[in-house]
């Protein structure tokens, strides 16, 4: 208890009030909700998207600077994790209830209503493709890279706490120490619970939909809450584990368990026209990455609120993740040099992100297009079990998929209430037990409140709203950081650069 700060207490209290309003009048909360969402979409989707185009180029100026041979801890530290446990760790942790949720629903959502031009043609395939791509690529792990980096460096390198406050001292000095420090690490810890509490829906609501889709069990709100109930014993059960056992093996068995799914789906379904697919998309997506990521629609109000419902509300939910999975990413990551962290985390997530999505979307592209199937029919939460039942050894991919969301449910809440732990105790890295234990109960009961005011809207605009002010922190936080790193390696004054640049002189023979 000794370690618990003014943060916790402050969040705790705000959480209880959201809650407590959420079970009293969740009508209200809803209708609220909904003109907070709009106001947002409609007055600052600009600035998101220009938001999350900057963490992209600051990512890539870090990977080609000078800086990127610092090391986020002390010149001999070694990384603590192998990399494959370390990517098994950061995709747990990042996207994992999210790849299986949208898989499948995203690109066939494209499909049939695509940003621009018909529906259900090829050049439709290609387009829902692409800017599910850019949807779950290059932007979003910008966000978190950056992020990351921040917290890593100036916990391992500076020995600071693992606080996002911690790292404005440059640009703000003391005054991060005081109430401003302590309204940001607030702002952090409400990005998290809403982040972290629209997955955990997304997963009860897909688990409901597989089981009423293979067995027949209700799909409604009272299932939904038996198995966020289930879930939340389990991944306390992991959080008071500790770090090592409990998220570690538990992100060891979604990677088995994904690759299993991912090249058993790949293998059943049309294989060829897949590779063709993912290669073409891939290429079209780097391509028309600059365009795609600064696109808005002034002019046509129908294509203006497709971006909004899509591309804007992902830039905010990867901006409200970010100090969850920044967090995580960080305290995995130390003795990385900052090259090796930002092309690791920026790179292999997105390329894995995109063959995901072209494996588990075009097949269902493929049935659509070729065979004249539905599945852009179906509600989000069921799309993936259609498409298993036009697949061989559907049964199997059924229970591995239910197994699986069911490990992500819990290694993204384990993951999240050890974050939010760090987050109120000063960056204690060994969080207590009755800290994890407190926010996994107010994750869970946070994730019940938005289902019941108003399902995935609710979430979206409570990812939406407290991502706005996370946006200018975390954009602080990057110049903070590139501030104290021009210490570390000082810019070549300018006598030197031309002394460096002038040709060398050829001596002249003394004469004889």
């Amino acid at each position: 208890m000794s370690k618990v700060t003014n943060v916790f207490w402050i969040s705790l209290v705000i959480a209880s009030a959201f809650v407590i309003w959420g079970v009293v009048a969740p009508v209200q909360l809803g209708e609220m909700m909904g003109v907070a969402k709009a106001f947002f979409l409609e007055t600052f989707g600009w600035f998101y998207q220009l938001a999350a185009s900057f963490f992209l180029l600051f990512a890539l100026f870090l990977i080609f600077s000078k800086y990127g041979k610092i090391k986020l801890g002390k010149d001999d530290d070694q990384p603590q994790f192998k990399r494959p446990t370390w990517f098994a760790m950061l995709f747990s942790a990042g996207m994992g209830i999210g790849l299986l949720f949208y898989g499948v629903s995203e690109p066939i959502s494209h499909f049939a209503l695509p940003p621009f031009g018909e529906g259900g043609t090829s050049e439709a395939a290609s387009v829902a493709l692409r800017y599910t791509y850019l949807h779950w690529g290059f932007h979003a792990w910008a966000i978190y890279s950056v992020i990351a980096l921040v917290i890593a460096y100036y916990k391992f390198r500076k020995d600071k706490p693992g606080l996002m406050s911690v790292s404005l001292i440059p640009l703000i000095g003391d005054r991060a120490k005081g109430p401003i420090g302590t309204a940001v690490d607030v702002v952090a810890v409400f990005a998290t619970i809403f982040g972290v509490a629209a997955s955990l829906g997304l997963g009860a609501a897909q688990i409901n939909g597989g089981l009423n889709y293979v067995a027949g069990v209700p799909n409604n709100f009272t299932v939904q809450l038996i198995i966020i109930a289930v879930v939340t014993v389990l991944f306390i059960l992991s959080a008071s584990t500790g770090l090592q056992k409990g998220i570690k093996y538990l992100s060891n068995t979604n990677l088995v368990l994904a690759v299993i799914l991912l090249f058993t789906f790949l293998f059943l379904g049309p294989t060829g026209f897949v590779l063709d697919l993912f290669v073409t998309t891939l290429g079209s997506y780097i391509q028309n990455l600059p365009s795609m990521g600064l696109r808005l629609s002034p002019f046509n109000q129908e294509r203006a609120t497709w971006i909004q419902d899509w591309t804007i509300f992902y830039w905010a939910w990867w901006i409200a993740w970010a100090p969850f999975v920044g967090t995580f990413i960080a305290r995995v990551s130390r003795g990385r040099t900052v090259r090796e962290f930002m092309i690791a985390v920026l790179v292999i997530p997105t390329l894995v992100c995109a063959f995901w999505f072209a494996v588990f979307g075009g097949t269902a592209i493929y049935f659509d297009f070729f065979e004249g199937t539905n599945i852009a029919g179906e509600n989000l939460e069921t799309a993936l079990f259609a498409v298993f039942n036009l697949l061989p050894l559907s049964g199997v991919l059924v229970v591995v998929t239910l197994i699986l969301i069911s490990t992500f449910f819990i290694t993204s809440a384990d993951s999240a209430t050890f974050v939010l732990g760090i987050q109120t105790t000063r960056g204690d890295m060994d969080p207590p037990n009755f800290v994890k234990v407190t926010w996994g109960l107010f994750l869970s009961a946070s994730a019940i409140v938005l289902m019941l005011s108003g399902g995935l809207d609710a979430m979206q605009t409570a990812i939406i709203v407290s991502a706005f002010p996370l946006t200018f922190v975390l954009i602080a936080m990057s110049f903070s950081v590139l501030k104290d790193f021009r210490k570390e390696i000082p810019p070549v004054p300018a006598t030197e650069k031309k002394r460096r640049k002038a040709p060398k002189r050829e001596e002249e023979p003394d004469p004889v």
